[in-house]
């Protein structure tokens, strides 16, 4: 009896598990027996199958795409090339966190993508321990809201960034970022506009720096309860603002940000400009 033989003498259920729920590899003839079966099933089952499979293609071409600049450097010897890429720029409160990812060569993992583009939280969670056990190395690094007032929040961005890529067990031999490089690291580095969206290395830290801020600021909410901040992460919400004018603020508020100026009634900041958008052209995270 032949495999396709054999499996036909299956349930559309089990085959329904096996070749769409389980995307297994389909044998040769099985569509074409499954589409002149005369079960309706069967053809229903034959196009489900028909339809995962180029999804899965589109999503390799979107893998491979995606891969196109690790792609060039490995190509060039480059073995160790690290993505970087920071969550929380703009949020009146909590750190802003930077995350470095070395991908294997060739590596892909079904999903990736720019972290702001994945919008199930859980889904995010699932990919980044997936990141954590695919990564040849990875490291996050943070910025506090005391630094940011310092700095002001690009440079404290940069300064979280260059924490990510020293954390690395790892040297890396090339560094691509999203947008920026950092001034003070001594590595081969490119910055790339919007490379969360078309790097691989840079998408997989993006996740990795959303995830662990968002993880952050649940753990914060805890500690101050009422703020809401494990919802709105920080971020300006008119939730937020509310509980800044009614509650006060936190050893964790940003002070040079003007919603958390205002709340303290006005006051001037002791040290860095008053900020506004110093990512310009790139989006607040």
């Amino acid at each position: 009896m032949s495999i396709v033989e054999d499996l036909l003498r299956c349930s559309l259920a089990e085959l329904t598990e096996r070749f769409v729920t389980q995307s297994r590899s389909v044998p040769s003839g099985l569509l074409e027996a499954l589409e002149a079966d005369p079960r309706q099933g069967a053809k229903t089952l034959a196009r489900r199958i028909r339809s995962r499979q180029g999804k899965n293609r589109a999503e390799g071409q979107r893998l491979r795409h995606l891969l196109r600049f690790e792609s060039e450097l490995w190509e060039q010897g480059h073995t160790h090339i690290a993505g970087v890429d920071e969550a929380g720029r703009g949020p009146l409160a909590g750190p802003v966190v930077a995350a470095a990812a070395i991908l294997p060569k060739g590596w892909r993992l079904e999903g990736l993508d720019d972290s702001k583009k994945i919008v199930d939280e859980a889904r995010r969670d699932e990919l980044a321990e997936a990141i954590k056990h695919g990564a040849v190395a990875w490291a996050v690094g943070q910025a506090d809201a005391e630094e940011i007032d310092r700095l002001n929040i690009r440079r404290a961005s940069l300064l979280a960034m260059h924490r990510a890529v020293q954390a690395l067990g790892i040297q890396p031999d090339y560094v691509l970022l999203d947008a920026f490089t950092i001034p003070e690291c001594t590595l081969p580095q490119r910055g790339i506009i919007k490379g969360d969206a078309l790097s691989l290395s840079i998408a997989a830290a993006s996740v990795l720096a959303k995830t662990t801020r968002d993880r952050l600021m649940r753990e914060l909410d805890a500690q101050y309860p009422g703020y809401g901040l494990a919802e709105h992460k920080g971020y300006p919400t008119a939730e937020h603002v509310q509980a800044l004018r009614e509650k006060g603020v936190l050893p964790i508020h940003r002070r040079s940000f003007a919603p958390v100026r205002e709340a303290l009634g006005g006051a001037p900041v002791q040290a860095g400009p008053i900020q506004g958008e110093l990512f310009t052209g790139n989006g607040a995270r």
